[in-house]
């Protein structure tokens, strides 16, 4: 009787251990919330958790990530494009991270409008279109590294 409570009892601490921690991979920062409220940020590494109180809101990848969209043009043609974007703070970035791609997308096509392009155009097209989602993204903690246009 006393070795199956001692057995018990060691494997209900051995499960409440492995519930406390948390590894975080290199390159990637989870947001630590406590009750809904943020609590900080998990660098990578291995940290040690409140299991039942605590828990991992967002997954936050500091690589660079693409973003694919396509625009519809006046004169029939189709304009495809890739953005790249990554995180550089994410202690803003955090509380927006779910909305980044509808964001960046919103914000290409704002920027593309609805004029005829010529393919001359695409260059100096992709450079505005990134200065203007790096300003609106910046104070976000986010930064548009790339833009690729293809008109088809």
């Amino acid at each position: 009787m006393n070795l199956t409570l001692a057995i018990a009892i060691i494997a209900v601490a051995a499960g409440v251990i492995a519930a406390a921690m948390r590894r975080v991979p290199i390159g990637q920062v989870h947001s630590l919330y406590r009750r809904g409220q943020p609590l900080r940020l998990l660098e990578p590494g291995t940290h040690w958790v409140v299991p039942g109180l605590d828990r991992i809101g967002h997954r936050i990848d500091l690589g660079g990530q693409v973003l694919r969209f396509e625009q519809p043009q006046a004169d029939s043609h189709e304009l495809r494009g890739t953005v790249y974007w990554q995180v550089l703070e994410p202690e803003r970035a955090e509380a927006t991270i779910d909305e980044a791609p509808q964001l960046i997308r919103c914000g290409a096509l704002a920027a593309l409008g609805e004029s005829p392009l010529a393919a001359g155009d695409r260059r100096d097209l992709g450079s505005r279109m990134k200065q203007a989602l790096n300003g609106a993204l910046r104070e976000r903690g986010l930064m548009i590294t790339r833009v690729e246009l293809e008109i088809a």
